[in-house]
């Protein structure tokens, strides 16, 4: 999961994209960058591993001149945590200069690249991402849309991409659209970021989500919508709305705040219980919390309060990084958890790395009961397209049954909430989301290996 940005026409870009960056901190927290392009196709590069706010300096941005920007913050799904796996991706090719920005994942990365090694391809980064730049500069098409249509077609999986090629940026969207992009303008200048939430920080109006299939071209403030890529069924990720984007954002056409909340309301139908309060896992469940709360009429209380200065655990990288944060990321409000029964809100259990440590701390603080309640169904397999999920057996509920989870997370009770509970949290159709890591129901072919398993492991 990654948070890209594009600014085409603005005489402070790289600000401009830096705004954005830290809206979108919440998708990526390992490395970040930002290209921009001058007038005459001349790139300027900053990238660097951590948040936002360590990468760029004042100086850093002063640096990156130029009316064109694309930035990006990764997590890394395929190519490990280093330097070089960070984006945007910068090169020179017969067309001047490319660089691209992806959120997503490839499921045939690992075939085509081998195709690509094969054919005499140097790769410089074990992402998927760099197999999108061989594909577009090893294209005999002269026209960079076509090319880059070309490369696409060679492809299959999940793809956001913002790619400047000198100063025009084209923007593509997968046509199952799995993942978001958001289109904005402030005055003549044009952005696109992954969440709406980006745009506000911005300063940017909002215009229109990017419709899947779209292929877009900007040219300065002109903005043309090319040939779309041929349709294909709607996949949108629903973990994008359960977990990933962030509350204040509106994406697949619906707010992430109410669709939680109505997961929350119908989990407590679900998965009723008696308990004197409810609160929830801040701060990604605590919509769902108050929509159960408001269902089932139990007071919800702020009992758990997060350390703002620790990353969200599930996205570390590191195991070992997340059993150590856990500890210092929340602590419990003794007064309000002491002596009584009480209903913990979260939103998924994907590992179960941290969820027994937290009923561990809320009995520490005095509960006499923890009724753990999860606002999505079990996560019983991996994703392909831009979650850290690749193997079943990291999952927890792909091995083990709700009542083994319950003795294993230390709690009175555990429920989740069904699959059919989750989908019709949607103000849309239902039928259009992506739930394969709950389901099992792939929307398209899966990878015989990950890119990581190919290009990662020593032979």
């Amino acid at each position: 999961m990654c948070g890209i940005i594009g600014v085409s026409n603005h005489p402070d870009a790289a600000r401009l994209a830096y705004l954005g960056l830290y809206a979108l901190q919440h998708r990526g927290q390992e490395s970040a960058g930002i290209v921009t392009i001058d007038e005459k196709g001349s790139p300027r590069a900053h990238r660097g591993m951590g948040l936002v706010s360590d990468v760029f300096s004042e100086a850093a941005l002063a640096g990156l001149t130029g009316g064109t920007a694309v930035g990006h913050t990764r997590y890394s799904t395929a190519g490990s945590s280093v330097l070089l796996n960070s984006q945007p991706v910068l090169v020179r090719y017969r067309n001047g200069t490319l660089t691209l920005a992806h959120n997503g994942n490839l499921v045939n990365d690992a075939d085509v690249r081998r195709e690509l090694v094969h054919e005499g391809a140097i790769f410089q980064s074990t992402m998927d991402s760099e197999t999108l730049v061989h594909l577009i500069a090893r294209s005999p098409l002269d026209a960079p849309e076509a090319q880059i249509r070309e490369a696409l077609s060679r492809v299959e999986g999940a793809y956001s991409l913002v790619i400047a090629v000198n100063q025009d940026l084209y923007v593509v969207v997968d046509a199952r659209g799995f993942r978001p992009l958001m289109l904005g303008k402030i005055g003549d200048a044009v952005v696109v970021a992954s969440e709406s939430c980006a745009l506000d920080i911005m300063g940017a109006r909002f215009c229109c989500e990017i419709d899947p299939g779209s292929f877009v071209r900007i040219r300065g403030s002109e903005i043309e919508y090319l040939e779309p890529l041929a349709p294909k069924a709607l996949t949108r990720c629903v973990f994008e709305l359960v977990y990933f984007s962030r509350p204040d954002s509106q994406i697949f056409g619906e707010g992430a705040d109410q669709f939680r909340r109505n997961l929350g309301r119908q989990l407590a139908r679900e998965q009723p219980a008696k308990a004197d309060c409810v609160f929830s896992v801040p701060d990604s469940s605590n919509s769902a919390a108050l929509g159960f709360s408001e269902e089932s009429g139990i007071p919800l209380e702020l009992a758990l309060i997060r350390n703002h200065y620790v990353g969200r655990t599930f996205i570390h990288p590191v195991q070992a990084g997340r059993d150590t944060r856990v500890k210092i990321k929340y602590n419990p409000v003794r007064e309000v958890i002491e002596g009584k029964s009480v209903v913990v809100v979260d939103d998924s259990i994907v590992r179960g790395t941290t969820s027994p440590g937290l009923v561990a701390m809320v009995r520490q603080a005095g509960a006499r009961e923890v009724h753990f309640r999860v606002a999505s169904p079990p996560i019983v397999g991996p994703c392909y397209y831009g979650i850290d999920t690749p193997h079943r057996e990291e999952l927890i509920a792909s091995t083990h049954t709700v009542e083994e989870i319950r003795q294993f997370l230390g709690a009175d009770s555990l429920g989740y909430l069904s699959l059919h509970g989750m989908l019709h949290a949607s103000a849309g159709d239902a039928a259009r989301f992506c739930h394969a890591c709950f389901s099992n129901q792939y929307p398209t072919i899966l990878p015989s290996e990950t890119a990581k398993q190919r290009f990662e492991t020593p032979s």
